[in-house]
């Protein structure tokens, strides 16, 4: 039987709270955020980075916790779509993807949503070219898009004070 593989200390933010931990080495970014943390917004999909459904942000980049180790989240801020909320209240992206029916089976929409914040923060008014390009690593097998993108836009024109 093989040894118990070392546990490696770790430290970081989700969500704006502290958390320092020991954990394995090869533990992924999704299993330590659902498994460790109980933060199951985030969604496990096609484990090959391809769905996007893993999508969180890392240092404020989005990045497919399906494949990154949770020790490469080390000293960093990892936002998932559960920190998008405030106090209670929806982040305007969530209210607009329900609003605008941006979602329908809603297992895309965590990833959908990281991905659109990341590229709000970016280009507070952006082109469907650029919406195209935001969200080009999330795949929704239901929708057809168009809704997100009028969720986006709306978020967008909200966001901007409009």
């Amino acid at each position: 039987m093989p040894d118990e593989i070392p546990r490696v200390p770790i430290a970081l933010r989700v969500n704006g709270k502290r958390y320092a931990l020991e954990v394995e080495p090869r533990l992924l970014l999704v299993d330590f955020l659902r498994r460790e943390l109980r933060l199951t917004g985030t969604h496990v999909g096609c484990d090959t980075t391809y769905c996007g459904a893993c999508t969180v942000l890392l240092n404020g980049v989005s990045v497919k916790s399906c494949t990154a180790l949770a020790v490469q989240a080390d000293q960093s801020e990892v936002l998932t779509v559960e920190g998008l909320e405030q106090d209670g209240r929806l982040h305007p992206l969530q209210q607009a993807f329900a609003d605008h029916h941006g979602l329908q089976c809603g297992y895309c929409t965590p990833g959908m949503l990281l991905s659109a914040y990341q590229l709000l923060a970016k280009s507070p008014n952006p082109s469907e070219a650029e919406m195209r390009k935001g969200i080009a690593g999330n795949t929704c097998r239901c929708t057809g898009y168009q809704n997100i993108f009028k969720a986006i836009r709306a978020a967008a024109a909200q966001m901007r004070g409009r």
